[in-house]
């Protein structure tokens, strides 16, 4: 995970990697000489496997329960994390300097969870209702955005920072056309519900007053404002012309970045108000 590798250079440990995925980039020039070993979805079992690896850190939200298995079925120690809150990911990295024992990693971990927590002490009273959109698919036959629910990270780094997540309280349907208000739904099962398919009706009536377009995973562009704007024309954030690019790790990168994100959206707040 790109976030976890940042993370682990931030606490000192960066020289403990073997190998990083293809999506890693930061820092740039330690990881330029260590080996790639594919993507977060499809890594190369038997490269890893190849390099005898102490442990290896995953996400169960971006990596394969298939990926996972076969490394623990090898005989490699995997340590999965899965923070739906800022203070969960806070707690990830306080295990992390545990790990290793290191007393700096630990002092700089506690320092990030005092930031945390005064952000959260000085959340405002009217926080201004957000709608940020992850995906999409203006091609089909129905437009749809995909956006996130109350139990992700994403959600909850923007609660914390004073937005409120226009959709925070809807469930993602199965299939498709359940989802898009077309058709009836089935039981989900095990499968993800927290990044449901919205319609243009859905985002205008829940009339955010701001709209975020993050880098990632959509990698949304200076293009997308201008359109969307025009696709969300009746919403009180195209109207007020708040409708803004946003860097995507910083809401969806659980790690050490957390003390950028707070500092960043609560600067983008007060610009916004």
């Amino acid at each position: 995970m790109p976030s976890i590798t940042e993370s682990l250079f931030d606490l000192g440990a960066g020289g403990s990697l073997v190998a990083v995925t293809d999506y890693c980039i930061h820092p740039a020039e330690p990881l330029s000489r260590l080996p790639r070993i594919g993507g977060t979805k499809n890594p190369r079992v038997e490269d890893i496997i190849a390099l005898q690896p102490d442990l290896v850190f995953a996400n169960q939200e971006e990596n394969t329960p298939a990926a996972v298995g076969a490394l623990q079925a090898a005989g490699i120690r995997v340590r999965v994390h899965f923070p739906r809150t800022v203070e969960q990911a806070v707690a990830d990295l306080a295990a992390i300097a545990r790990l290793y024992s290191s007393q700096s990693a630990a002092e700089f971990v506690a320092q990030l969870a005092t930031k945390v927590a005064a952000a959260r002490a000085a959340a405002p009273e009217q926080p201004l209702r957000v709608f940020c959109p992850i995906w999409q698919d203006e091609a089909g036959e129905k437009p749809w955005w995909m956006t996130f629910n109350a139990g992700t990270f994403t959600h909850d780094i923007l609660a914390l920072c004073g937005f409120a997540n226009a959709f925070a309280g809807r469930q993602r349907r199965y299939p498709l056309a359940a989802d898009l208000g077309q058709g009836a739904a089935k039981p989900a099962g095990e499968r993800d519900t927290r990044y449901p398919r919205v319609t243009r009706e859905e985002v205008l009536a829940a009339g955010p007053q701001v709209i975020l377009l993050p880098s990632e995973p959509y990698e949304y562009g200076a293009e997308h404002v201008d359109a969307l704007a025009r696709v969300f024309a009746g919403t009180p954030a195209a109207q007020s012309g708040r409708i803004r690019l946003i860097d995507g790790s910083l809401l969806t990168w659980p790690g050490t970045r957390l003390g950028r994100a707070i500092e960043h959206l609560a600067e983008l707040r007060a610009r916004l108000e």
